[in-house]
């Protein structure tokens, strides 16, 4: 069969055209915006406004149902935020109820910056798994939107949760008394971010034995430790660190030894990298 000239160039215009588009798509999603809980700064707020780009009829939204006292947590941070922005700032706090109420939904999808309180993260997913809710999320952060977290809202980015209780201790603690595998567990979050492991607090809180449990469990993740009044800001495979603090982030090189002896683990080598705001890594 005879391929003239003219149909290799046709050929070749329709791939070029199809990678562009691809990669126009991959540049148009949305940035996530993960701060380790603690104080929100001025600064780092500003940096939140600025990364999502808003346009002149865009609004914020924000999700309390972390929090056990919602209306409070919405107005702590629309007061914060009012002083730094002249868009719409609105909260919608999600019941099982409210679930049919297209409208709220279709408003959920189109916000283009959606904040994500601290609180309980459990009793976040516990209101968002498996709904409309869920759906919207992604959709908005599909189309551009940025997705903003503290605390527990940044435990939940994940597609594993640290939900912050042990297996193997009942005794709720900041971080873990030992490293031991089988100790760690993780529920279902929004899976926005993936292969990637999340805690909050970290330096503030000292949470070292927790990570490196969660690496433990999920030896092929990052896992990354964000500190109070710090950010991530991904972008695909981008990450840049913004804030007051530092990040941790470790990775388990050389594989995991476990022993029978109560749980306990050998870790032969780890990475571990240290960075500070405007600073960049990759996942």
């Amino acid at each position: 069969m005879k391929v003239t000239a003219s149909k290799i160039l046709i050929n070749l215009f329709f791939i070029i055209l199809f990678f562009n588009n691809s990669l126009i798509a991959q540049s148009s999603r949305g940035k996530l915006f993960i701060i380790g809980g603690g104080e929100r700064t001025d600064n780092l707020m500003r940096k939140m406004l600025a990364v999502s780009h808003l346009k002149k009829d865009d609004y914020i939204v924000v999700l309390p149902m972390a929090s056990e006292e919602p209306d409070s947590s919405f107005l702590y941070f629309k007061n914060q935020i009012e002083k730094l922005t002249e868009h719409t700032i609105v909260m919608f706090n999600f019941n099982k109820s409210m679930l049919s109420k297209k409208e709220l939904i279709d408003s959920l999808e189109k916000a283009k910056l959606i904040f994500i309180s601290g609180g309980d993260q459990n009793r976040f997913m516990d209101v968002v798994n498996n709904t409309s809710i869920f759906t919207a999320i992604h959709l908005a952060y599909k189309n551009g939107s940025t997705i903003a977290g503290t605390s527990a809202g940044a435990a939940v980015m994940c597609e594993h949760m640290i939900t912050g209780n042990q297996k193997l201790d009942t005794n709720y603690t900041a971080t873990f008394n030992k490293i031991q595998y089988n100790n760690l567990e993780t529920k279902k979050g929004l899976a926005l971010i993936k292969n990637v492991i999340i805690d909050q607090h970290f330096l503030k809180r000292n949470r070292y034995n927790r990570l490196v449990t969660a690496m433990i469990e999920f030896p092929s993740y990052t896992c990354i430790g964000i500190d109070e009044a710090t950010t991530i800001i991904v972008h695909n495979k981008e990450v840049e660190v913004a804030g007051e603090s530092e990040v941790v982030v470790l990775k388990n090189i050389n594989g995991i030894s476990k022993s029978s002896k109560n749980n306990l683990v050998g870790i032969k080598k780890l990475e571990i990298s240290v960075y500070y705001e405007g600073q960049k890594f990759r996942l």
